[in-house]
């Protein structure tokens, strides 16, 4: 089936898991192309949620290596009216540089969303989980990482 064929049928919980089983699998050539067209698709929170979880997906295995960067400017272009979306994209940028200890920012990293902050306090950069510590916008960012720092000063 194809994805006009999935945004006839109504219910949204089968173009759902058919998206999600479409992104799973599409070819890298064709990605941009198939992320549009979910994005069409009448029902914008199944089809922004789909597309977040493909985001997410793609960007944790694409992340340590080198394809990461291209597929990130292809992202940004296909989620650029999205605004959630394209947030999601530069958080995991940002993830990206405080993982791989590439260049980044304090103030991006404290402006950035509860998802992207508590997925870096429960992380490796020691700068990055202090800042967190320290000024995590939750108790429970702050909580994670002064648990991580604890762990790492008894190790």
């Amino acid at each position: 089936m194809n994805v006009h064929d999935l945004l006839q049928n109504p219910d949204e919980h089968v173009r759902f898991a058919a998206y999600l089983d479409k992104l799973e699998h599409v070819a890298d050539p064709d990605e941009v192309y198939l992320v549009s067209r979910v994005l069409t698709d009448p029902d914008q929170t199944m089809a922004q949620s789909a597309v977040l979880q493909h985001l997410d997906r793609r960007a944790a295995d694409l992340y340590p290596g080198p394809a990461y960067e291209e597929w990130r400017q292809t992202m940004t272009q296909a989620t650029i009216d999205y605004p959630f979306l394209a947030q999601r994209v530069r958080e995991w940028s940002l993830f990206r540089a405080v993982t791989l200890k590439l260049p980044w920012q304090p103030d991006d990293l404290l402006a950035s969303s509860n998802w992207l902050q508590l997925k870096t306090a429960d992380g490796t950069n020691t700068e990055a989980v202090e800042i967190l510590a320290e000024a995590g916008r939750t108790k429970r960012i702050r909580n994670t990482a002064k648990t991580g720092l604890t762990h790492r000063s008894s190790s």
